[in-house]
């Protein structure tokens, strides 16, 4: 006789008497969110003693409250998360424009002085 599990099941370790301890993947995942889980790794890569590259991995697996409860809240700063992304680049090319326009302004006024001396000087 065989038993199938299903592939949605994850059997943890069996328990001293001889059963398992049969736990859903849902369950598994609400634990780890619920608790957090980092998992960290570096990756150097030498060339005849000379260090070319260093890859530092960081990854953190948690829920959003217990991630705020541990300090890690970058993504309300992040603008393109926080959707501010818009109103900041909307207000940066403002700016970016009322420049353009103040300088295109002095030119125009510069050339227009320069006009008016040249006609006046003409004139007398």
């Amino acid at each position: 006789m065989t038993v199938e599990q299903s592939p949605l099941r994850y059997s943890g370790r069996p328990s001293l008497e001889g059963r398992s301890d049969s736990t859903s993947l849902a369950e598994l995942l609400e634990r780890i969110l619920d608790k957090g889980i980092v998992i960290a790794g570096d990756i150097t890569i030498n060339l005849v003693d000379i260090e070319l590259l260093t890859i530092k991995l960081r990854l953190l697996i948690a829920s959003v409250d217990k991630a705020k409860e541990i300090g890690v809240n970058w993504w309300e700063s992040d603008p393109w998360l926080s959707g501010r992304r818009d109103q900041q680049a909307a207000l940066g090319q403002g700016a970016d424009r009322s420049k353009g326009m103040e300088s295109r302004l002095e030119r125009i006024e510069a050339a227009l002085a320069q006009l008016t001396d040249s006609r006046q000087g003409s004139k007398k």
